[in-house]
């Protein structure tokens, strides 16, 4: 993360929202809805590698203890994602391995987070750490920790048939059983525009599905403890001893264009214990490493008022 944050209680706000979203819905086959209302997060960046098969960038930065550091200190800087992961094309390859480069020279690789973008999944997920749904009848809100994200998903609709490509993408979603699945496709690409926080191209091709569903809460903290013993941890989030349920998005990502093959990713949270954060970011954006250069402030050509 690259803006600084004001923490401020703002349970007014988050009701006046919700009161507008209204209650959460049934599930498509006239059963209860799966409950995620509540806030969510973990102690790490990244995204967990499934137990099988393809599987998301690793920092290769991260295997064993160089120069010293343990593993377990931190997000580290550099970023330099594993180019040799069989999921990139060959040009795409080329491409993480340069931001490698970069990164390792000191300097910050644009992101939407380094540039105050909107976070499209599956970088969103790769990013952010800690997340507040509200589920309504007819769609679902996502408010994100960092930079003020906000995300709505219609609830049993379907994808316009001339759908204009945006900075977040168009998601919709329905439930089955106990599990919530949100599609995504239509995702703008941007100069900034990633797949994760390596910096891995993406194409106006991505689709990305979201499942999300409620698991243990032991399960949960022993998967984001794996994830911390490769990735480290940076510690802002509290778990809530009283709740014992954890949440688990698995991820499908695909896209023609930049990556071989399908491939998947884990995202694992707690219930936490935490007041909401005002995220800043236009207005104290600066390459932390190197200051100046990044160039993709938004700016008006004219004021507002």
């Amino acid at each position: 993360m690259r803006s600084t944050s004001a923490c401020f209680c703002s349970t007014a706000w988050l009701l006046s929202v919700a009161f507008l979203v209204g209650p959460a819905a049934a599930a498509d086959e006239g059963g209860a809805a799966p409950d995620f209302t509540g806030p969510w997060g973990r102690n790490m960046f990244n995204l967990e590698p499934p137990a099988n098969g393809p599987g998301p960038l690793i920092n290769l930065r991260r295997l064993g203890k160089d120069a010293g550091r343990s593993v377990v200190d931190g997000d580290p800087i550099p970023l330099v994602g594993d180019y040799n992961n069989p999921i990139l094309k060959p040009e795409t390859a080329a491409a993480v391995k340069k931001n490698g480069a970069y990164s390792e020279s000191g300097h910050d690789v644009p992101d939407p987070s380094n540039q105050c973008g909107a976070f499209a999944p599956p970088y969103l997920f790769s990013i952010q750490q800690g997340m507040h749904m509200l589920q309504g009848k007819d769609k679902i809100v996502i408010l994100y920790t960092q930079n003020t994200q906000v995300r709505h998903v219609r609830l049993n609709s379907t994808h316009p048939r001339d759908l204009k490509p945006t900075p977040m993408g168009d998601s919709v979603a329905h439930y089955e059983g106990d599990t919530l699945v949100v599609d995504t496709v239509g995702i703008k690409r941007l100069p900034f525009t990633v797949a994760d926080r390596f910096g891995t191209p993406v194409s106006e091709a991505m689709h990305v599905v979201e499942r999300y569903r409620l698991i243990d809460a032991k399960e949960a903290q022993a998967a984001l403890d794996k994830h911390a013993s490769v990735d480290g941890t940076t510690g802002p989030m509290v778990a809530d001893p009283r709740y014992d349920k954890g949440l688990r998005v698995e991820l499908t990502i695909e896209d023609p264009n930049v990556f071989t093959t399908p491939w998947t990713a884990n995202v694992s949270y707690r219930r936490v214990i935490r007041a909401w954060n005002e995220g800043v970011c236009a207005e104290n954006n600066v390459d932390m490493l190197k200051q100046g250069d990044l160039k993709l402030i938004p700016r008006a050509d004219r004021p507002d008022f």
